[in-house]
């Protein structure tokens, strides 16, 4: 094979293209699928996975409720309708940016490590670290999500707790149809949710997997709802429900203790910014790394001239994967808890950096052995995402989990709750950055983001999809803004992904471009076409010049963004 030199403009210097590579142009036609059209509203918009949530957070937004209102409401009905990925069980991040403010604001209610979780217990046991924390007790961190939700209704919503429950309090007692996708995900999950019978009760019939068509109901759940409808979220932490955790605790060996909740807070930070081609980024702050990640990946492949080298392309996907290595490597040394680490969030995000970083890059083969520096020190693939737009041009973006599929398969008793395993997100290996310690977060790749333009309101976007978050969300930006995709396009365009030395590549990818990555060095392995493994991005993009808010949802989970 050729040399790939004469295939790379290393920097956006303007002038005429030399020329125009017919077999790109071909790869490009065939790997960008012809799939519905943008959503297209005049007054606000919400994009997320479930068409029912989605509606939730619509009828929020009708009635006179803000984008952080809807936002809080579609957050809540996932909980019902999306249970396998996300609830009140679990954690997460939020990014809000209001039309009236200058600075959009992060709020980090990450689930934290129970107080009782000394590295001891999960370090120096017989049974080996990630099996302990696979389901189960000992895999759950204090939950976060209810105070998350609760915590940004009362500082930026309009409507009270009862009024943004009431969707998803009607969809706990009817009930909801099973789609073909979340039947799929029972199945996965199966052995999880058998081994423990009140999530067997409300997730299998007769101890099999429900089918496409049948329906769920989780009356427990709408009761719990009501509860906190009525007496506000200190009921979860300090009063009956609460109890009713740390009874289930007990009963499954796990460690969280009425402390635990009793001192659990979520947290308003400062967001991680950057920029890409002159659009301002805006993303989650740490313990999450995937905001920080995200800038430092697109500050990276910003030195590359990307609309030449073509949409998926052999080039573009080599710089793409080979960036990506070099952030994750990054990632893996560099991110941590920062009320236990100072983080480099400003080093890791500056463009000298990435720029330092980017000549690692081989532009003619495979590279393996990326090694990144240390900068931090110690001070003292489930999920679900949603985005919201409101006709005031109020910005927000909430990417929230339960960990793996149906999180510990713990259900507490009597409330429908199903509870996380996200202490799995830790290291498996004690001395670590993100090891185990009590009280500490885990490291995260949760990127909730929201993209300015000329300092206005453009874009919502964010996807679940553990460690490939970061990388499917830099390809829909620079889908969006290096390829002129719409919304919609940008999101359904296929993904690929580098886990170690392995890429990994969606189905829809062109055969020729694939046998052209194997020339140059990279295992590569091919997935489906629609595979959810790359994620399930939600967005919403503001066309201010035309006047219009455009909505995209993913066809890899059950998605829908719906707009008035």
């Amino acid at each position: 094979m050729k040399s790939h030199n004469s295939y790379f403009k290393l920097f956006n210097k303007s002038g005429r293209k030399y020329s125009l590579i017919i077999l790109s142009a071909i790869f490009l036609l065939f790997s960008i699928d012809t799939l519905p059209q943008d959503v297209i509203s005049k007054n606000g918009m919400v994009a997320s996975a479930h068409p029912l949530a989605s509606k939730a957070g619509l009828q929020i937004l009708k009635d006179g409720g803000n984008a952080v209102d809807a936002m809080v409401a579609t957050a809540f009905a996932l909980g019902v309708v999306e249970p396998n990925a996300s609830g009140i069980g679990g954690g997460g991040f939020m990014m809000i940016k209001l039309a009236a403010e200058n600075k959009g604001i992060t709020i980090d209610f990450r689930e934290t490590a129970p107080d009782k979780a000394v590295p001891g217990m999960y370090y120096e046991n017989d049974v080996p670290y990630k099996d302990l924390v696979h389901a189960g007790g000992m895999s759950i961190g204090v939950p976060g999500t209810m105070a998350g939700l609760a915590l940004a209704l009362e500082k930026y919503g309009t409507m009270s707790l009862s009024e943004v429950l009431n969707p998803a309090i009607k969809y706990a007692e009817s009930g909801f149809e099973v789609s073909e996708k979340f039947s799929n995900m029972i199945v996965e999950a199966y052995d999880v949710i058998l081994a423990n019978e009140a999530t067997s009760q409300i997730y299998l019939d007769e101890g099999l997997p429900l089918m496409e068509g049948g329906v769920i109901s989780n009356p427990n759940l709408a009761n719990t709802y009501l509860k906190i409808a009525e007496r506000g979220a200190d009921t979860f932490y300090k009063g009956e429900i609460a109890e009713a955790i740390v009874s289930e605790m007990k009963e499954q060996n796990g460690l969280i203790t009425r402390e635990d909740l009793e001192t659990y807070s979520a947290e308003i930070k400062n967001p991680v910014t950057g920029t890409y081609r002159g659009y301002q980024i805006i993303s989650a702050a740490p313990p999450t790394g995937g905001g920080t990640h995200l800038v430092e990946l697109l500050n990276i492949l910003e030195s590359f001239n990307l609309k030449y080298l073509q949409h998926n392309s052999v080039e573009y996907i080599h710089v793409l994967a080979e960036a990506m290595k070099i952030v994750y490597a990054d990632k893996s040394k560099n991110m941590a808890d920062p009320a236990f680490y100072f983080v480099p969030v400003d080093s890791l995000t500056n463009k000298i950096y990435a720029h330092k970083v980017r000549k690692n890059i081989d532009l003619n083969k495979c590279r393996d052995d990326y090694r990144s520096s240390e900068l931090l020190y110690r001070e003292s693939n489930s999920t679900t995402h949603l985005s919201v737009v409101d006709k005031e041009g109020n910005l927000t973006a909430l990417t929230q989990s339960i960990n793996h599929w149906f999180g510990s398969g713990v259900t507490v008793k009597g409330t429908g709750i199903l509870l996380n395993n996200h202490l799995g997100d830790f290291s498996s290996k004690p001395g670590t950055p993100n090891s185990i310690e009590p009280n500490k977060k885990p490291v995260s790749s949760i990127a909730p983001t929201l993209v300015l333009k000329a300092g206005k309101p453009f874009l919502s976007i964010g996807t679940p999809g553990g460690s490939r978050i970061i990388g499917a969300l830099a390809q829909i930006i620079i889908n969006i803004i290096d390829f002129d995709m719409g919304i919609d396009d940008a999101i359904e365009a296929p993904r690929v992904h580098v886990t170690k030395n392995v890429l990994h590549v969606e189905g829809r990818i062109d055969s020729v471009v694939v046998s052209g990555l194997i020339e140059i060095g990279h295992k590569v392995k091919i997935h489906p076409d629609y595979d959810n493994y790359f994620g399930g991005a939600q967005g919403i993009l503001i066309d201010h010049k035309l006047g219009e808010i455009r909505g995209g949802a993913d066809s890899r989970r059950d998605g829908v963004a719906i707009g008035y």
